[in-house]
């Protein structure tokens, strides 16, 4: 039985829904010259080799609501003009809505371990609109969702 994989996770600062963070990430402002998303941090992770052996992805906190992930393909140097190092996280397009739950705001990201991340939603339900935010933080608070 193979680990479950290394996840990062991380707030979607500006998004208003899954649906305006892939907008965003379909800007060239957002794309690498490779065309694929990625996300610029700061630090480097440490656990990096957990990462991407183990295939995993960055789930994605959209209004205070844990809501969907993306698969991590790789991590790339970037040096801002400020001269200063930073990691490009590189993602793949595709975005899965998972399972939905409340988490408080933090700065940066955290990892969270494969056994503690909510399942993919089935294929069926993957287009559904999303339930507005404070619907869903309502029914995630009661435990419905």
């Amino acid at each position: 039985m193979t680990p479950a994989p290394l996840n990062l996770i991380k707030l979607s600062v500006g998004s208003d829904s899954v649906e305006s963070m892939v907008a965003w990430q379909s800007t060239r402002r957002a794309q690498g010259a490779d065309g694929l998303p990625r996300h610029v941090t700061r630090m480097w992770p440490k656990r990096e080799a957990e990462l991407m052996e183990g295939g995993g992805s960055i789930y994605w906190i959209i209004q205070g609501i844990l809501q969907c992930r993306q698969r991590i393909l790789r991590l790339d140097e970037t040096v801002g003009a400020d001269g200063i190092r930073r990691c490009a996280i590189v993602l793949d397009p595709q975005v899965i809505r998972t399972a939905t739950a409340l988490k408080r705001p933090f700065q940066g990201w955290r990892y969270l371990p494969g056994a503690d991340a909510p399942a993919d939603l089935p294929a069926q339900r993957q287009n559904e609109e999303a339930l507005p935010p404070d619907l869903s933080a309502a029914l995630s608070e009661i435990g419905v969702l």
